[in-house]
């Protein structure tokens, strides 16, 4: 049987992450089917291959609900990683912040708040209070904070994404995609390891008051690490999950379900199915030379070719897995050729089924020859056999 569109082109792990392409081929799974999802729509990928495994309705826009302080926090988190802000940063608490309604912290008007304190109050107890706080105190106002949140929503590919607000309150216009959270999920996680660490702590003390993470599966499951829950009377119930099993990590999006414990099976089902029925393989390390290039009328004669980013490969369990490739550049170049430049591609296939082609890129530079390198460079054209 064939299972939803499977492997992502390249792998990008920094902030050219692209949104999940709709004609990509299918791969043949001889395993079982996927679970049976109750929701609105829902999304099973590996993390590090990109691989979609199952899905349903990825592109639907639905409402996010506090699935929307992924993007806060992703944020909070790039202003952390570049050194704009500390985790020991006093937050004064605005009137509007202290006023949330929903789940809140229950922080106190005009009082100082460390921003990591804030932090876990955004992701652990949801606190809408404490996430336009955080939101109020990088960039002014929550209005110019939102700006920064389409800002990255598109830099990142979300394509089917626009914010509203920071902290997912009922706001009309207020919409995203499973696809899209899978894509700022896989960014959080892939590019700020060292505050993900909060998704997976389950309890939070504030003003007295100790708020349990709403996670059900960090309660089950010692593999899930994360990483948000979200829910309001018209979005439903909706949980995103992420789980490690012996170095492979899975994100499950689930949106739109009748109940808390509806959304926490179906998350787990699908992340049970994809470590049960598929394996990720890293094919290449990031700057694995891959070929060299013959180079005309440069200061060098050849020029190497490397796969820059590491290249996973998830492929299923069961069955034949033996992976090919082919690897297509041309047989030479004229310089200059700029370090970095693209070749070529490598791409790799299992029974005749694509899996992706990836970029290859130049080592380094190779800068026009003087006039002798010219010369010879002709000469040995006229006489090429390619």
């Amino acid at each position: 049987m064939n299972i939803y569109p499977v492997i992502l082109g390249a792998i990008l792990l920094m902030t050219s992450l692209t949104s999940f392409s709709k004609d990509q081929q299918a791969i043949s799974n001889a395993n079982m089917a996927p679970p049976v999802i109750e929701g609105k729509s829902w999304l099973l990928i590996d993390n590090d291959s990109g691989a979609v495994l199952s899905a349903g309705n990825p592109d639907k826009q639905i409402e996010p609900a506090s699935l929307t302080k992924l993007m806060t926090a992703y944020i909070v988190f790039k202003e952390l990683a570049e050194g704009r802000q500390s985790l020991d940063d006093r937050v004064i608490v605005s009137e509007k912040a202290w006023r949330m309604q929903g789940s809140r912290m229950f922080i106190k008007v005009n009082s100082k708040v460390r921003l990591e304190d804030l932090v876990k109050g955004m992701i652990i107890q949801s606190g809408n209070d404490a996430t336009v706080a955080l939101a109020e105190y990088v960039a002014g106002t929550e209005e110019s904070f939102v700006g920064l949140m389409n800002a990255v929503a598109a830099e990142l590919g979300m394509k089917g994404t626009h914010f509203v607000n920071s902290s997912g309150m009922p706001a009309e216009g207020h919409l995203t995609t499973a696809a899209d959270l899978a894509i700022l999920t896989r960014a959080l996680i892939n590019q700020y390891p060292e505050y993900y660490k909060y998704y997976s702590v389950k309890e939070f003390t504030w003003n007295k008051i100790t708020q349990g993470n709403r996670n059900l599966l960090l309660y089950r499951d010692p593999t899930v690490d994360g990483v948000k829950t979200g829910h309001t009377k018209s979005a439903g119930y909706s949980l995103i999950g992420s789980a490690d099993r012996e170095g492979m990590r899975l994100i499950a999006v689930v949106t739109g379900t009748k109940s808390k414990l509806a959304r926490a099976d179906m998350v787990q089902n699908l992340l049970n199915y994809g470590f049960r029925n598929y394996i990720t393989k890293k094919v290449y390390p990031a700057g694995k030379m891959i070929r060299k290039i013959d180079v005309y009328k440069g200061v060098s004669d050849a020029v190497s070719v490397e796969s820059a980013d590491s290249i996973y490969l998830t492929v299923p369990r069961r069955g034949s897995t033996k992976i090919t490739q082919t690897v297509t550049v041309p047989a030479y170049v004229i310089a200059p050729v700029n370090s970095g430049q693209v070749l070529g591609d490598i791409e790799f296939s299992v029974q005749g089924t694509s899996l992706g082609k990836y970029p290859l890129t130049a080592v380094a530079e190779v800068p026009e020859g003087g006039i002798v390198d010219q010369l010879i460079g002709t000469v040995m054209l006229w006489f090429a056999d390619f």
